[in-house]
């Protein structure tokens, strides 16, 4: 194909170059204001982990909904049992035993007790609880040998979760624990924001599948196999794969398939002859972004066709990665209703050596952090995805500077 391919003709960058780039502070602003999160939908509770409450959860029941032993022992009146000791041991009657789910039934009475077990419902008529290590049985009697207050290893009615309470607010991501809280309030289903669906699109003549043959002068492609980890990571759906040779219609057909809310497009993002993503978007909805003042990743682009959102992705994985991070995966994770801020942890140290860049421009730098400073792994080279193994994380360094001297304190994003 050449360049007159593209039927209008309009911004074709292809063998021309970027005329300008835009900011990457100008990119994460269109992100910001044009992606929100999704709907609502109701799932199961084996489908609600990680998800995020499209709504604030209020308890419909008290929980426990009666007292209930925190021991193993025996239950009694608490006024009865002062003065008990090891050189005192106080006998009473076992008059019956309450098991989880088999309450004793009736009342216990002045000098009685009942052998109770954990998470059992208290009897009637009593306030307490010996624990069994100071309990010895003696056919149907117990002797205690310490003294216990009121209400002592009881759990209460309400004492975890009362009735009407918020427990979750909306917009919570979901932890094990809070499905489990969930759970415990009998609800079986939960209302979470919709997780967006993602396709990647992966183009380019010279890709080989791995595992497959390859010929001497194609490489084996690992880019939708880093973003594949990821975009579950920030809340998405990968629900979908497509391989395309650099052939426009086939590209155009994998952009425009309906059901995603968003599609990555890995390779043919940048000027070269083959790189027909860039005029398609155009041609089928919008591509505001397209050529972004970074190091690596400066042939970036974000558009939207309809309402789906289209990220071009570089084919050099390292600056697949960074645009990945920087701009698709903050948009997925808007849409997932999650906090869009970068979900790396990070760590602060001193520079071993300086790392140098240019003012104009943001750099994604790997680093490694070895005996407690940092030092570059590498500042060029876009294609050696090996420097994301041996590098703990990265450094971003701002347009507004040149880099950063040796010495100098600065924050490292860490990879997972």
């Amino acid at each position: 194909m050449t360049q007159t391919d593209n039927p209008s003709g309009k911004d074709d960058v292809r063998m021309r170059g970027f005329r300008s780039r835009s900011t990457v502070e100008d990119a994460l602003k269109w992100v910001d204001e044009n992606v929100t999160s999704l709907g609502p939908e109701i799932v199961g509770l084996s489908d609600a982990h990680g998800r995020v409450l499209a709504e604030k959860i209020t308890s419909p029941i008290n929980v426990p909904a009666f007292d209930r032993s925190a021991m193993d022992g025996f239950a009694l009146k608490s006024a009865e049992t002062v003065g008990a000791g090891d050189y005192n041991p106080l006998a009473f009657r076992v008059v019956g035993v309450s098991m989880p789910g088999q309450p004793f039934e009736g009342d216990v009475e002045t000098g009685e007790a009942v052998r109770i077990m954990t998470g059992a419902p208290i009897p009637n008529g009593v306030d307490a609880v010996v624990p069994a290590e100071y309990a010895t049985t003696r056919e149907d009697s117990v002797e205690i040998t310490t003294a216990v207050a009121s209400l002592k290893h009881i759990g209460r009615t309400a004492e975890d979760v009362a009735a009407g309470a918020v427990v979750l607010e909306g917009g919570h991501r979901l932890r094990p624990q809070d499905v489990g809280l969930i759970a415990s309030l009998g609800l079986a289903e939960v209302s979470v924001v919709r997780q967006p669906r993602v396709r990647i699109v992966v183009t380019g003549n010279e890709l080989a599948e791995p595992g497959e043959e390859r010929s001497p002068f194609q490489i084996y492609e690992a880019n939708s196999h880093i973003v594949a980890g990821l975009v579950p990571r920030d809340g998405g759906l990968l629900f979908e794969r497509i391989r395309c040779q650099d052939d426009r219609e086939s590209i155009l057909t994998a952009v425009t398939n309906p059901g995603a809310d968003v599609v990555l497009i890995s390779g043919g993002s940048s000027v070269g002859t083959e790189d027909h993503a860039p005029n398609i978007i155009r041609e089928a909805g919008e591509l505001p972004i397209h050529g972004v003042a970074m190091r690596p990743s400066s042939p970036a682009g974000i558009g939207r066709v309809g309402s789906t959102l289209i990220f071009l992705l570089p084919g050099n994985p390292v600056s697949c990665l960074c645009a990945y991070d920087f701009f698709a995966g903050r948009a997925i994770r808007r849409l997932a209703g999650l906090n869009p801020d970068w979900p790396h942890r990070s760590s602060t140290g001193t520079l071993r050596s300086k790392i140098v860049s240019q003012v104009g421009r943001v750099d994604y730098c790997r680093v490694r952090i070895t005996d407690g400073k940092i030092e570059p792994v590498a500042l060029s080279g876009a294609s050696i995805l090996s420097s994301t193994t041996r590098a703990n994380g990265f450094v971003i360094v701002p347009s507004a500077l040149e880099g950063y001297a040796s010495g100098t304190e600065v924050e490292v994003l860490l990879y997972s």
